[in-house]
């Protein structure tokens, strides 16, 4: 009797101390889930997951400029420099006055656009602009047949279309690589670096 009276207050002390131990760790995990729930979570208002950004492969897009090619017209007892706008889908710097010299050189479509006295053949070897100075290398052929106005006629349609984006720029002549200081066989001498002010005081078309 006295070891049954024995085992059952063991067993009732086994029984509170696991009771306790159930308690305790009950309790911490209470805490433990009542301070995780405060911690403040990110959050994303949008309600959609944000994607890296991704790399792009767009190509650059061409920026359009309108230079003008300047053709010969008559007025009164003159002759005046008119323009004809060249749309140009452009990229790189020098391609709006290449376009506009190759159109240039090419001569005029109609008679209605103007006339030109720039020598049939002539090519475009070189052109560069920067730094408000524009630098023209022409083929040999520029320089062949007409009077003084003929000579003064190209040497104006060359400066004004050089300078269509950019009227104050210098403008250098070239031939062959050469600058090209006198013209045609009645010496037209040219003053370089020429620019619309200096064309329009020294030579009167």
């Amino acid at each position: 009797m006295k070891d049954q009276q024995g085992s059952n207050r063991i067993s009732s002390g086994v029984i509170a101390a696991v009771s306790a131990v159930v308690v305790a760790v009950g309790g911490g995990v209470a805490w433990f889930t009542s301070h995780s729930s405060n911690t403040p979570t990110p959050s994303n208002t949008s309600g959609q997951i944000a994607q890296p950004a991704q790399p792009s492969n767009r190509q650059p897009v061409a920026n359009e400029k309108t230079p003008n090619v300047y053709w010969l017209t008559p007025k009164d007892k003159n002759v005046v420099l008119v323009p004809q706008p060249v749309k140009v889908a452009s990229i790189l710097p020098n391609q709006p006055l290449e376009a506009a010299f190759q159109s240039l050189l090419a001569g005029p479509t109609t008679e209605a656009t103007g006339s030109t006295t720039i020598p049939k053949g002539t090519k475009l070897l070189g052109l560069k602009s920067e730094n408000n100075e524009v630098h023209v290398n022409l083929s040999e052929d520029f320089t062949s047949g007409g009077g003084s106005t003929s000579m003064m006629g190209r040497v104006g349609q060359v400066v004004y279309t050089a300078t269509t984006l950019n009227p104050k720029a210098k403008v250098y002549i070239d031939v062959n690589g050469k600058p090209l200081d006198v013209l045609g066989g009645e010496g037209l001498e040219l003053q370089q670096p020429l620019t619309r002010e200096s064309f329009d005081k020294n030579y009167q078309l």
